[in-house]
């Protein structure tokens, strides 16, 4: 049913709440999990066109994504990972079309209103960039 499982990570503890969700869903389906990671910060939204290297943020990013995958594949999972950059929602969207997906599965955080206003949702914007089915898992609140 789902092949490929597109797993956007946002490099926080929100992700141990999807993979905790996809982990048991890809073993029982036999799916293979595509990671991504979108880096978003300045550099990472501009290093195509003014042609710039990644910055240290960006390089951990791809340490992390390296990481999980290991500890996935470590688990007998078939795992793919990989980064972009730019506008998160865009970059999904696009990461789930070309790499052959037939399901995103992403944690949320739950903002309400004024929230999404203010902070904004990749997921609100994810759901009008792509037609692929979207699994939306809230994560658990972090008490700061």
């Amino acid at each position: 049913m789902f092949a490929r499982i597109l797993v956007p990570l946002e490099h926080s503890a929100a992700d141990e709440t999807i993979l905790a969700h996809v982990r048991g869903l890809a073993k029982r389906l036999g799916s293979a999990l595509v990671l991504v990671h979108v880096a978003d910060g300045w550099v990472a939204r501009n290093i195509k066109e003014l042609d710039l290297r990644e910055s240290e943020e960006m390089r951990e990013d791809r340490a992390y994504l390296e990481d999980v995958s290991a500890r996935l594949e470590a688990e007998g999972l078939d795992v793919d990972a990989v980064l972009a950059a730019g506008d998160p929602a865009k970059e999904i969207a696009a990461a789930a079309e070309r790499e052959h997906c037939d399901l995103i599965a992403m944690a949320t955080h739950g903002h309400r209103l004024l929230e999404d206003v203010v902070k904004g949702s990749t997921a609100t914007a994810l759901r009008h960039q792509t037609t692929i089915p979207i699994l939306m898992v809230r994560a658990e609140r972090i008490k700061t």
